[in-house]
């Protein structure tokens, strides 16, 4: 009982236990956000791999799959396949609306076409959209563009009043919207008849639907003309806000699904070499924003078609080589993958497994005499592998790089069992005295151990608990963290001086009876308070601080979900070497002789 009464009283009674358990605290929490925020990138990196491109994935090269058409249905025949989508990959040239001269900016990208349906199904396509409804300003950009290309009809359909009135407000707004809201549907709705307006919104259906925007992304036609949805980052006219959100510069001017682009891709022929590039002009449909960096800024979806007329992968016929003019046979169209996603529950070892004997199956059951057949199972150019096995090659260093990283800061336990050491080394020098008496009534010399192994498990418990709360607390706000010090507010900087205003106060009224301690910490206070302003302001005099780069770490945030498996081992490893520091200082403590101890001063 007594133990436990004197190490609550060492707790009390001095600063230096306090000490302690704030180094515990701060050991553990550093340990857990960098060990959370390594596992949430990996788990990240996962998860969006299996979102963007289903379970199993089946590639061919550039060649692309003859008859995928009936590879999937053989795959949907499987009980344990949910969905099925074809996928023509390749790399393009994509000619932007930007700037505003002639000579427009061009942009490399990577070129999916895809069903959209299907797609769909296979992948959270919907949910990756990031235009559902247009806002006030896009609206009156689509309301100037509508009237502005059909100008001839428009005007034709107006009387003498109305048509100066719409000229008027069109060329004003076009001019201010650039910089402020200017409210032209709402005014052009008022002023002019119910036939005149009901005709200027046939011209663009998203003037009389908003969420039209993402109904055509979805169908990735645009006024029934095949459209792109292109990554949220491959026009530089998105810009991201501090709260994470974008804003389209020039007060939504650059907003994509106003305009078209140019895609040109180069196809390749049955021998490898290079044909002359295709060029198609389409529509933006939409935006779409996956997450992963690398992805919303280079890649765009098209409908497939397009790609395989593109990449020269559509059905063509087959000519005799000594008679151009005698057709022989049918080139079937082709894809470069086709992406599987199972039903819930399936692992995606197990379905790859299902997914080649469903490919031997379709193999097995194309007719004989078929002109052009699909790879066989056993060609090196054929592909079937999982999410995992696909993204392999990225998350197997990633994952190489959190063990190192928990391997290293593992000797975090060894700063702090020093620590621990060293702290109780000198409450053992310093309670001799107690010591001695403790073993002069009787004590033995285990009980004199446990009263300082007690007093250290206290106090890795407590520091553990508290790192753990620390540690959770900057990990699930680290995104509103990184803002604050990539922008910080001046206030900080404010706050900062009139803390070091009131440390020299402090300090010189500490100081006058001839302290030197006072002098010391308020020296060093004021350093620190001065340094804080200054980096504020040396911060948002460069116009801000980018930490955590979305190019170089693939996602547009940090991830901030708390590895509690993580977190428990290093508490668990806190108290323990706590225990470890404290043994060393509780034998020398055991082995006082009571008649010396009492006689120290």
């Amino acid at each position: 009982m007594y133990q436990s009464r004197l190490t609550v009283r060492y707790l009390t009674s001095r600063f230096i236990p306090l000490i302690a358990v704030a180094a515990v605290a701060l050991c553990v929490a550093l340990v857990i956000v960098v060990v959370s925020v390594m596992t949430g990138f990996l788990n990240m990196v996962q998860s969006s791999g299996r979102t963007l491109m289903g379970d199993v994935v089946v590639t061919y090269g550039l060649s692309g799959i003859p008859h995928y058409d009936k590879l999937m249905e053989t795959l949907k025949q499987h009980a344990s396949v949910e969905a099925v989508t074809p996928i023509v990959d390749g790399w393009g040239l994509l000619r932007m609306p930007y700037p505003d001269r002639d000579a427009k900016q061009s942009e490399t990208v990577q070129v999916w076409g895809i069903e959209p349906d299907s797609f769909a199904e296979v992948t959270k396509f919907a949910d990756s959209l990031q235009w559902k409804t247009v806002s006030e300003n896009q609206r009156d950009w689509l309301l100037i563009d509508a009237i502005r290309e059909h100008e001839h009809d428009v005007l034709a359909q107006l009387s003498e009043d109305d048509r100066e009135f719409v000229i008027e407000h069109v060329n004003n707004a076009a001019r201010t919207l650039n910089f402020e809201p200017v409210g032209l549907f709402e005014t052009l709705s008022k002023q002019l008849p119910a036939d005149d307006w009901t005709f200027i919104l046939s011209l663009d259906a998203r003037l009389t639907t908003e969420s039209d925007v993402l109904t055509q992304g979805l169908s990735l036609e645009r006024n029934g003309k095949p459209a792109i949805v292109s990554g949220l980052h491959v026009s530089e006219g998105n810009e991201r806000q501090d709260d994470g959100s974008y804003q389209v510069i020039r007060n939504d001017y650059w907003w994509l699904p106003r305009y078209s682009g140019t895609l040109t891709m180069l196809p390749v022929d049955a021998q490898g070499g290079i044909i002359e590039p295709e060029s198609v002009v389409m529509p933006f449909a939409n935006e779409f924003m996956s997450g992963v960096y690398i992805i919303d800024d280079t890649r765009i979806f098209v409908p497939l078609h397009v790609a395989q007329q593109l990449l020269h992968l559509d059905e063509a016929e087959i000519v005799d080589e000594d008679d151009p003019t005698e057709v022989v046979g049918v080139d079937p169209a082709r894809v470069t993958s086709v992406l599987v996603r199972g039903v819930e529950g399936v692992d995606a070892n197990e379905l790859r497994a299902i997914v080649q004997s469903s490919y031997l199956k379709f193999y097995d059951e194309m007719p004989i005499g078929t002109f052009v057949m699909p790879p066989p199972l056993g060609d090196p150019g054929l592909v079937i592998q999982t999410w995992e096995d696909q993204q392999r090659s990225f998350t197997g260093p990633v994952e190489k790089e959190r063990e190192l990283m928990r391997t290293l800061f593992s000797i975090i336990y060894l700063v702090v069992a020093a620590l621990i050491l060293s702290i109780f080394w000198s409450i053992v020098f310093e309670k001799t005295k107690d010591i001695g008496i403790l073993r002069s009534i009787g004590a033995s010399r285990l009980s004199v151990v446990w009263v300082f192994l007690q007093f250290a498990l206290v106090i890795g418990v407590t520091g553990a608990l508290l790192g753990s709360f620390l540690g959770w607390l900057i990990t699930t706000n680290i995104n509103a963290i990184h803002e604050a010090l990539g922008n910080p507010p001046v206030s900080i900087a404010i706050g900062a001086i009139i803390l070091g205003c009131l440390t020299v106060a402090w300090m010189i009224k500490r100081s006058r009876n001839g302290d030197f301690l006072p002098i010391v910490l308020g020296t060093l206070g004021v350093l620190l308070f001065a340094c804080i302003a200054l980096v504020v302001f040396d911060i948002r005099a460069m116009g801000g601080l980018v930490i955590w780069d979305a190019s170089v770490y693939y996602f547009s945030h940090i991830p901030n979900d708390v590895d509690w498996n993580a977190a428990i081992v290093t508490n668990i490893g806190a108290v323990v070497f706590c225990l470890i520091g404290a043994a060393i200082p509780s034998a020398k403590a055991a082995d006082i002789d009571p008649v010396k101890a009492l006689r120290h001063e």
